[in-house]
C-alpha cells in the first residue's frame, strides 16, 4: 500500500510540475507575443538608423529600443539567437513603428540597405483616382495631367484586361469617367524614387488588388465590376463592416423592387463634385449613368466605382446583411437609421434637423 502511495504521489507531483510548467511556457509566450508586436501600427513615419561594421546583437538591439522601435531589447536578442537570424548586417535601414520585431529582425537579416531616394506613399479608401493623381504628383515627378493620361489611355486599360483577371470590358463602357477606378487598392505603398512611372505604380496597385481579391475569386465570378461599384458605394455610406452589410441589404432590396438605391454619394461623384456642401434637388434629379437619385436609375447600378474601396467594403459587398428596409439615413455623429418606409424616412430626417444632427 505505501509504494502505491508513493507512486501516486509521484504521479501527482509530475502532473502539477507539468501544470506549473505548461503555465509558464503560456505565460512566455504571451508575453513574447505581446512584446513582439509593432509599437505602434498606425505610425509609419520612416525612421533611418545606422548599423555600425561590427556591431552586436546587444548593440543593435540598443539602437532600436532607444529609437523606440522595440519593447525589450533581451526579448529581441533571444528572438534573433533562437531563430539563427544572429547574424545582422551593419548598413543604414528605414525601418518604422508598424514594424513588428520579427519584421525588423528580418530586414536586419537580409541587409535591405538604406535607399535615400525611396519614397511612401499612402492612398485611402473611399478616395477617387483624381485624388490619388493629387497624390502622385504630390510625390513623384509625374504631373497630374500625366497621371490622369495614363488613366484614361484606352490601348493601356486594355493590356491591364489581359493581364489582371478582375478587370474586363466592363470598364471601357464611354460613360465611365475613369476605367480603374475602384480596382486601384488603397494601401500604403513604397517605391525606390521619384521617378517611378505612373505605369509601374498603377501595376503595383492592381497587384495589391489581385492579392486582396484572389480569396474571394469564386464569389465574384462573372460579376467582379458590380460587387466592387456596390462597394465603392458603402465604402461612402457606411462607417464600419457592420453598418456597411445592413446597407448592401438595403440596396439589394431597391434593386429587387425595382427601386433607384437613392445614393447621394453616387450623385456628387456624376456631378464630380466634392463632398463638402449639400446639392440642389435639381442637382439631385440630374440624368446621369453614375446618379442613382435620377428617376432614370430604377433598378440600376451605377455604370461604375465612385471611389476605391477597402476590404471592409468589398466583404459587405460579397456578404450582406439580410434585412427588411428600404431606406437609410445617417445623422452628423456617424450614426446610422433604418426604416421601411418612406414616411418613416421623411420623419427620421426631421427629427435629425430639429435636433440639430443633419450631417450639413
Amino acid at each position: 500500500m505505501a509504494v502505491k502511495k508513493k507512486l501516486k504521489f509521484k504521479y501527482k507531483s509530475f502532473a502539477a510540475i507539468l501544470i506549473v510548467l505548461g503555465s509558464f511556457l503560456l505565460l512566455l509566450a504571451g508575453i513574447y507575443s505581446f512584446v513582439g508586436r509593432p509599437m505602434d501600427p498606425s505610425d509609419k513615419n520612416d525612421i533611418i538608423i545606422v548599423i555600425p561594421k561590427g556591431s552586436g546583437v546587444s548593440d543593435i538591439a540598443d539602437t532600436l529600443k532607444r529609437k523606440k522601435l522595440i519593447r525589450s531589447k533581451f526579448l529581441f536578442h533571444v528572438a534573433a539567437t533562437c531563430t539563427g537570424r544572429r547574424s545582422l548586417k551593419a548598413s543604414k535601414y528605414v525601418l518604422n513603428r508598424s514594424m513588428s520585431m520579427n519584421k525588423i529582425i528580418d530586414i536586419l537579416h537580409d541587409g535591405n540597405h538604406y535607399n535615400p531616394d525611396h519614397i511612401r506613399i499612402t492612398f485611402k479608401e473611399g478616395l477617387r483616382v483624381t485624388d490619388y493623381a493629387r497624390k502622385i504628383a504630390a510625390h513623384t515627378t509625374n504631373t497630374y495631367e500625366d497621371v490622369i493620361s495614363v488613366l484614361n489611355d484606352k490601348t493601356y486599360t486594355k493590356e491591364l484586361i489581359n493581364k489582371y483577371w478582375f478587370l474586363d470590358d466592363s470598364i471601357l463602357n464611354n460613360d465611365i469617367y475613369y476605367p480603374l477606378e475602384g480596382y486601384l487598392f488603397p494601401d500604403t505603398y513604397e517605391f525606390k524614387s521619384s521617378k517611378i512611372s505612373v505605369k509601374e505604380i498603377i501595376e503595383k496597385m492592381l497587384n495589391e488588388t489581385n492579392r486582396k481579391l484572389t480569396p474571394y475569386k469564386s464569389t465574384l465570378g462573372n460579376r467582379v465590376h458590380h460587387y466592387i461599384t456596390m462597394a465603392s458605394i458603402v465604402e461612402l455610406e457606411g462607417t464600419n463592416t457592420t453598418n456597411r452589410k445592413m446597407i448592401v441589404g438595403i440596396f439589394n432590396n431597391r434593386l429587387k423592387k425595382n427601386m433607384n438605391l437613392g445614393s447621394d454619394v453616387t450623385t456628387y461623384y456624376a456631378l464630380q463634385y466634392p463632398m463638402t456642401s449639400d446639392l440642389t434637388a435639381k442637382q439631385f434629379e440630374t440624368v446621369n449613368p453614375y446618379n442613382t437619385r435620377s428617376k432614370t436609375m430604377n433598378g440600376k447600378m451605377p455604370v461604375g466605382p465612385i471611389c476605391n474601396p477597402g476590404i471592409s467594403s468589398i466583404k459587405a459587398s460579397l456578404n450582406p446583411t439580410a434585412n427588411d428596409y428600404l431606406f437609410f439615413v445617417a445623422d452628423k455623429h456617424g450614426k446610422i437609421y433604418y426604416t421601411k418606409t418612406m414616411a418613416e424616412h421623411d420623419k427620421k430626417v426631421k427629427e435629425l434637423k430639429e435636433k440639430g444632427d443633419w450631417i450639413w
